[in-house]
């Protein structure tokens, strides 16, 4: 028998990834409007944007968009090791370069995780080869950059959550009677 999954299992699955993750320290969830940067005080963030769910024969494609984001700090004269080793770099105000750095670097291991960890199983299930979520595909990070009260950048990417669903009909909350006319 096919455990389905529903929304909240999934979205809750995702932010439990996030939470786990040493180096996330804020996980929202919603449109990415809804987030209040001014009030965030905890960063990296990963936010999860719902976009759309897409039916197979046996399965349900939860897609999100994923946001991983952290502030970039300004000073008068900052220097990364690369600034420093390179002198002929322009700009040594931010760490810029350093925040894409380490962001790409989760948004990759969030993908690793839903592709190949046993953390896609449930709780005491060491199984890998039994997952509940999964994703396949190839994806395209994308970088972004915003202004806000302070400097905030990232990447952004699409995943689609993948789930067994069996569509049974035999539990659906309905009246026993035909519909047809």
């Amino acid at each position: 028998m096919v455990s389905n999954k529903t929304y909240n299992n999934v979205i809750n699955t995702l932010c439990r990834l996030g939470e786990y993750h040493k180096q996330i320290s804020t996980v929202s969830v919603g449109d990415i409007y809804d987030i209040n940067l001014e009030k965030m005080e905890k960063f990296p963030l990963l936010h999860i944007n719902p976009l759309n769910v897409a039916t197979g024969d046996s399965e349900l494609v939860y897609n999100f968009q994923i946001f991983i984001m952290d502030m970039v700090s300004e000073k008068n004269d900052w220097k990364t090791k690369q600034q420093t080793e390179l002198t002929k770099l322009v700009n040594t105000k931010n760490n810029e370069q350093e925040v894409w750095n380490q962001t790409l670097e989760i948004a990759t291991d969030f993908i690793g995780m839903l592709r190949h960890s046993s953390r896609q199983s449930l709780e005491g299930v060491n199984d890998i080869n039994s997952p509940i979520y999964f994703t396949q595909d190839q994806f395209t990070i994308e970088p972004f950059q915003e202004r806000f009260d302070n400097l905030c950048c990232g990447w952004v990417f699409q995943i689609g959550v993948k789930v067994m669903n069996d569509f049974d009909t035999c539990n659906i909350p309905v009246l026993n009677q035909g519909a047809g006319y």
